[in-house]
């Protein structure tokens, strides 16, 4: 995640809004339980931080997926046959989810 769009997301008087959400009972009394044992001064706050850190990695590969295409891109009007980029590809995604290309 860029640097800028990062400090804007850790600054603590970002505007919030209500929604309403269903989760299992038993699931949020383990989030009751859990929450100060990390510090948290509630389960809604932790929900927060579960919610921000799943977030910011999917954006994070998201960004990473849409730099790697911009480099197909970019090979492509060198001249580098499409033969070698599709080989290419193909290893990388064999590689496993984290080496995702679009």
């Amino acid at each position: 995640m860029k640097t800028n769009k990062l400090k804007q997301r850790l600054q603590k008087n970002r505007p919030m809004v209500m929604i309403s959400l269903r989760i299992p009972e038993d699931v949020v009394d383990d989030l009751k339980r859990i929450a100060p044992m990390l510090g948290f001064s509630g389960y809604q706050p932790l929900i927060r931080a579960y919610i921000g850190q799943g977030l910011r990695a999917d954006m994070e590969q998201l960004d990473q997926s849409v730099d790697a295409s911009a480099l197909i891109e970019s090979l492509q009007k060198y001249g580098v046959n499409e033969e070698i980029l599709a080989s290419a590809i193909a290893e990388v995604r064999e590689q496993g989810p984290d080496y995702d290309i679009e």
